[in-house]
């Protein structure tokens, strides 16, 4: 798995932010302002990224809907699993990215962490 490009990391954000599966053109229309893009490129972005298995279409009409098929968190927490693999030593990775996180986000590692354990238990 790789990272997304500029592009396709602008169109994931939009599928990921707004539920449900989008066309070309309603993609194009929930861009941020000035960052206009012709609706060719956008077509062949989406279109790659269905070849990729980063989304889903269906046909509805004449036109495709787009949804992704992860989670923005599943795909995130895929990214930083290979990420550690590929680290050499993922524990130490691990404890060095943890060592790092600010104080509110480890309480929230630890809660969560307290909650896994408590499910498995």
């Amino acid at each position: 798995m790789r990272q997304f490009g500029d592009l396709e990391a602008l169109i994931m954000d939009v599928l990921w932010s707004q539920p449900g599966g989008h066309s070309v053109r309603e993609v194009l229309a929930r861009f941020p302002e000035g960052e206009a893009r012709a609706y060719t490129t956008v077509m062949t972005v989406l279109d790659n990224l269905h070849r990729k298995d980063y989304l889903e279409r269906e046909r509805r009409g004449r036109a495709y809907v787009y949804r992704p098929k992860q989670t923005r968190e599943a795909h995130t927490a895929s990214l930083m699993e290979e990420l550690l693999v590929g680290s050499g030593d993922p524990g130490a990775t691990l404890l060095h990215f943890v060592g790092q996180m600010q104080p509110g986000e480890a309480a929230r590692l630890r809660a969560a962490l307290d909650s896994l354990s408590e499910d498995q238990a």
